[in-house]
């Protein structure tokens, strides 16, 4: 007999059966479901004038839209950040926005940090 409540439907899926895993020589910050990447984190590590992670694109598979996956990769690169003592220069908008809804996990960016990382990002367009 089925039951009517039991989904094999990707749609079922939660963040909960998502690991995220930080390929720091890609840039990426990944979000896996078994062996499929399913939403990513670019970013790149500044130098100077110190050092900071910078998001630059979040992205989500649009099968898999609606799961907390973004934010997930935003929480996770913010304990990262918190982790290795290096502070986060976001770039990328929806990581801004995730910041601005989440001040107690996300630290205000270092003004200094931002121009740096837009210089960077600017002098390496093919990068991203």
């Amino acid at each position: 007999m089925s039951r009517p409540d039991r989904h094999p439907h990707p749609r079922g899926e939660t963040m909960s059966e998502t690991a995220i895993r930080d390929d720091r020589a890609a840039g990426r910050l990944e979000a896996y479901a078994g062996d499929e990447v399913v939403g990513h984190i670019e970013y790149f590590v500044l130098e100077s004038p110190g050092r900071a992670l910078v998001p630059v694109h979040t992205i989500v598979e649009p099968a898999h839209e609606g799961k907390g996956i973004a934010g997930s990769l935003a929480r996770e690169l913010y304990a990262v950040s918190a982790r290795e003592g290096v502070p986060v220069a976001p770039l990328c908008p929806y990581v801004v926005k995730w910041a601005e809804r989440h001040p107690d996990e996300a630290p205000a960016a270092d003004p200094e940090l931002l121009s740096a990382a837009k210089a960077w990002l600017a002098a390496h367009p093919g990068r991203f």
